[in-house]
């Protein structure tokens, strides 16, 4: 059985225009990331959703995938644990909230430690 529709965005970007000169245009815009020290970032240690074990999150990080991706690469190999990146966060396997706002404040950016 076919997934139900719920709204215009389930359709995936589809667009219908009755206009016979319409070109579409399939650009996607690249989004410019700031520089650090325009960035404002904040710390925060986190427990929940994993299973009692302790993840440090950088978030409100702007700018395009790639950059935040190449600076999670940074802070992973920096603390030599896992993690992930997306969605403008950054998530580090372990509590590392010190080393990494020291690194990131040598880099130029504007970090708050959150909570705890």
């Amino acid at each position: 059985m076919a997934k139900k529709l719920s709204s215009l965005d389930d359709l995936g970007g589809f667009v219908f225009s009755t206009n016979k000169d319409f070109e579409f245009n399939n650009e996607e815009e690249t989004q410019e990331t700031p520089a650090p020290s325009q960035q404002k970032l904040e710390a925060h240690l986190d427990k929940k959703n994993r299973g009692g074990k302790i993840a440090t999150v950088i978030k409100g990080f702007e700018g395009n995938e790639e950059d935040l991706k190449t600076l999670a690469k940074q802070l992973k190999t920096l603390c030599g644990v896992g993690g992930s990146a997306k969605d403008g966060e950054i998530i580090i396997q372990g509590n590392f909230r010190d080393k990494i706002m020291d690194f990131l404040i040598k880099e130029g950016y504007k970090v708050k430690r959150v909570g705890g």
